[in-house]
């Protein structure tokens, strides 16, 4: 009797998904796709996965850099806690494989206790030269262009907050 190891290959952090009018495997969140081609596309996944690579266990199935993409994806397509990213895990086809909550958990606790503040660096400099790679190719739309020290940048923040959901009147909500 003969026996394989079964080897996986890391081909991206998110499968290329295809449209066609058969109906089937619909995406329930179309949304969630362009924001993983704009992972891609802006290098934010890679750019993370590769600050992070000293947080990652030797023999782990999930790259620290796919756990926070996921967990980024998940508030922007309207998830509100860390346990909303199983509306991901749920579509393997758009998102690929997605952690467990405890693997989360965990991945939070190294990055909380093992040198913090590296790992913070390493986060905001992943998403800095996503921004900077994405400006670039803007060109004269980026928000960059023509800044001087005469000319800021000026981000004006809303500190306005606005409730996000609406409890049902008699539906226990």
């Amino acid at each position: 009797m003969r026996s394989t190891l079964q080897v996986s290959y890391f081909t991206g952090f998110y499968p290329s998904v295809r449209v066609d009018s058969s109906g089937d495997g619909v995406v329930s969140q179309a949304g969630g796709v362009v924001l993983t081609s704009m992972v891609k596309v802006a290098g934010l996944g890679a750019g993370l996965s590769e600050d992070l690579e000293p947080w990652r266990k030797p023999f782990a199935t999930h790259d620290p850099g796919k756990i926070l993409s996921d967990l980024a994806l998940s508030l922007a397509t309207g998830g509100d806690s860390v346990s909303d990213i199983d509306r991901l895990r749920n579509q393997p086809e758009v998102y690929g494989l997605v952690a467990s909550d405890p693997t989360i958990s965990r991945l939070f606790k190294i990055l909380a206790t093992v040198e913090p503040a590296k790992a913070l660096a390493a986060i905001n400099g992943a998403r800095a030269k996503a921004r900077a790679h994405v400006w670039a190719q803007a060109g004269k739309g980026s928000p960059l262009h023509g800044v001087s020290a005469e000319n800021p940048l000026i981000i004006d923040l809303d500190a306005s907050l606005l409730n996000s959901h609406s409890t049902g009147i008699g539906t226990g909500l």
